[in-house]
């Protein structure tokens, strides 16, 4: 995760960085669990530029894009949300779906601006996290120094 913040300054500003939490993989059981954090970024690139830059890093960092959208990989970056902006185009959906089901997600993004809204509910992402973290198993990484190891906002 290192070496992806260290890219991502290629693509604007750094503001915040969540901690780091250990959950189960989604998809098949017997996968190795999941490292999951988020950084809130300001960019000049349109969210399309963005996300295809965050498809170089990951290819830089060694990840193989293969049909079994589960399959195991060193890294995944995903564009969740981009200021309030609502798109649903064939190759992005923003805000990201998984936002209101995945407690993993939730609980990272909520970390770099509680209060800010989903901009389909309406609900502070503090609230989503709340809502959806009765069904998480999110387990604290402090072992993995992100900069600061918590939102730097």
């Amino acid at each position: 995760m290192p070496s992806a913040l260290s890219r991502l300054k290629a693509a604007g500003s750094i503001v915040a960085v969540s901690r780091a939490f250990q959950s189960a993989a989604a998809g098949p059981a017997g996968q190795p669990d999941f490292v999951n954090a988020a950084v809130l970024l300001e960019t000049e690139l349109t969210p399309e530029m963005l996300r295809a830059r965050l498809r170089h890093v990951e290819t830089e960092l060694g990840r193989l894009r293969v049909s079994d959208r589960y399959a195991p990989r060193p890294i995944d970056l995903d564009l969740v949300l981009y200021d309030q902006v609502v798109m649903d185009a064939a190759d992005l959906t923003l805000p990201d779906p998984d936002l209101l089901i995945r407690p993993y997600l939730a609980a990272t993004v909520a970390e770099l601006d509680p209060s800010a809204l989903h901009p389909v509910t309406r609900e502070p992402l503090a609230d989503v996290a709340a809502r959806l973290g009765g069904t998480a198993r999110l387990t604290p990484r402090p072992d993995i120094d992100l900069g600061g190891g918590t939102s730097t906002r």
